[in-house]
């Protein structure tokens, strides 16, 4: 269990007060020009020694993608891009911070553009977020009137901007790419790769784009060391996160704890235990609606972390947005629900996601209504394996996943609606 001395998110439920006077009093902005004089080398050398991994879904390690930025002393402008268009259905993480703790974000902003020599971040928030855009616009002002940034912000000796860019609602523009694309005029679509953004991202310059909580944390891990985020959870899964858990648990809610953090345990801790017992537990979606489904009896050992997540359950840790499913639900309704929101939000860019995910969502409401032959459930889970890895981004993956594990998981429930179906026919 995570002691409340060592949350990093101290306001996380908007208890307390979000403003500059307030971050003070908990501790952001202490001596942000003392870590910036101690050197970019410095700075990305703590974030990779402290094991951070991206907050966002990914879990690639932050410092690593940091020093693939361009060092060189040139002309060329460099920037930071934090994602803040959190769409992943199942997912409210950085959306608390935001609206609560506006200032560890923004406190990060300048920091880890100061690491990778951006002197311009922009904050990309997602559409639906009006109330928190007001709360982080009301920060940036606060800080800009304070002199935390823009010229010698923060009494640093560095120039640096931060601008707040309002999307228009598109699930797709999570991905890095097709925000740049956003960012710049341009409709919502992802980009080739390579090049990578590290070499050509926003108006063709050095970009790094990442996560909301992956920047917010970077300023209370370098004001108490590397070690100390590293010794919470285990090795290549350290750190502390921010889960969002939602669905049948007795009081849903967003929590930061240990990675590493046992099922039973955070659910038991802070949400009260499963709707009904444990007994109860029919399914859970671990990561955000893109993850597999995991059975509720496999999921109750679980660790919540990266590699147990996916090397033992063959799921996913993702944005750590816990959907838990009791036995009330349908599961095939409910996996046919996620697989009309991809459908829907897909691009149309690439034709195995563009046509793909179109056959997935029919053929799940065939299965819905018990319509579907049985020989569709192998054609289906072909399908998804011809979508997987065929596509520029991962919505290929997002939208095939959550299908593979319905069949792999629940696949006697699929034969037996069908059965059901024939046989009230007959």
């Amino acid at each position: 269990m995570l002691m409340d001395s060592d949350r990093i998110f101290t306001n996380l439920y908007g208890m307390r007060d979000r403003s500059l006077r307030g971050a003070i009093a908990r501790g952001h902005w202490d001596s942000t020009a003392n870590i910036i004089h101690k050197g970019r080398e410095w700075i990305v050398d703590q974030i990779k020694a402290s094991g951070l991994r991206g907050r966002g879904g990914a879990g690639f390690p932050v410092g690593v993608k940091w020093s693939f930025m361009p060092v060189a002393a040139n002309a060329r402008p460099s920037y930071l891009v934090v994602n803040a268009d959190e769409s992943e259905p199942g997912t409210c993480k950085d959306r608390e911070i935001i609206r609560h703790d506006p200032h560890a974000l923004i406190e990060g902003c300048l920091i880890a553009s100061f690491a990778i020599g951006a002197s311009v971040c922009y904050i990309y928030i997602r559409g639906e977020y009006i109330r928190e855009r007001e709360a982080l616009q009301s920060a940036i002002d606060e800080a800009y009137g304070a002199g935390l940034l823009g010229s010698n912000a923060s009494r640093s000796g560095w120039n640096f901007d931060l601008y707040l860019h309002h999307g228009a609602g598109a699930y797709i523009c999570g991905e890095e790419t097709a925000l740049l694309e956003s960012l710049e005029g341009r409709r919502g679509m992802p980009r080739m790769r390579p090049p990578f953004p590290a070499g050509s991202g926003l108006y063709g310059y050095p970009t790094t784009v990442n996560n909301v909580e992956s920047i917010a944390v970077v300023p209370t891990i370098l004001r108490r060391g590397a070690s100390w985020f590293s010794s919470f959870g285990r090795p290549n899964n350290s750190g502390t996160k921010v889960f969002s858990i939602s669905g049948h648990v007795n009081t849903p809610c967003v929590v930061e704890e240990s990675m590493s953090i046992p099922f039973e345990e955070l659910i038991d801790r802070h949400c009260g235990g499963v709707r009904g017992g444990w007994g109860n537990l029919l399914a859970v979606i671990p990561g955000g609606s893109s993850t597999p489904c995991v059975r509720g009896e496999d999921m109750r050992g679980a660790i919540m972390d990266y590699d147990y997540l996916r090397n033992d359950l063959r799921s996913g840790f993702g944005t750590a947005a816990i959907i838990v499913m009791d036995k009330s639900t349908d599961i095939v309704k409910a996996i046919w629900r996620l697989s009309k929101f991809y459908q829907h939000e897909s691009c149309g860019q690439c034709t195995p996601c563009r046509e793909g995910t179109g056959w997935i969502s029919r053929i799940m409401a065939r299965l819905v209504s018990g319509e579907a032959d049985i020989d569709e459930i192998d054609l289906l889970y072909a399908l998804t394996t011809q979508i997987e890895g065929h596509t520029i981004c991962g919505l290929g993956e997002a939208a095939s996943w959550p299908v593979q594990a319905l069949i792999r998981n629940f696949r006697g429930e699929l034969e037996d609606r069908v059965r059901r179906r024939r046989g009230s026919v007959a």
